[in-house]
């Protein structure tokens, strides 16, 4: 059920388009082009509601239950912004299969009965880790 509003030109759910600038954001409440600003994304939803209860106090109440979209405008560094989310889920994945192989080499150098002080040296990691490791085996 939409919220209704008693002066307030806008009505829910608002869409707010948030565009980078040298002093933060700059939020386009739209359609009717109201803008105001705030120095990190983060804070965007509450700023919004800010201003819609300065310039509509008399629906103050209504605007927190308001949907309010906040999207970003990066079109110049969306392209950017993918691989890099990309390049950072595979670098996690190398991370998970990293670990194991480390795990599974500990293990093995251990069934040897190589000494935990040399399997950290060997394996570049503390003796700590290295019992952590075999604990798991």
């Amino acid at each position: 059920m939409k919220p209704e509003t008693k002066n307030s030109p806008l009505s829910p759910p608002l869409n707010v388009t948030a565009r980078k600038w040298h002093g933060g954001w700059e939020l386009e409440i739209v359609p009717d082009a109201h803008y105001t600003q705030v120095a990190h994304l983060s804070q965007a939803h509450k700023q919004v509601l800010d201003y819609l209860d300065t310039v509509w106090p008399e629906d103050e109440k209504e605007h927190e239950e308001w949907e309010i979209n906040i999207i970003p405008d990066l079109a110049s560094l969306s392209n950017d912004l993918i691989a890099a989310r990309k390049k950072m889920q595979e670098a996690d994945e190398i991370r998970k299969q990293a670990a194991e192989a480390t795990r599974q080499a500990v293990i093995a150098l251990k069934q040897k009965g190589i000494a935990q002080s040399d399997i950290a040296f060997l394996m570049g990691v503390s003796r700590a880790r290295v019992s952590q490791l075999v604990a798991t085996a």
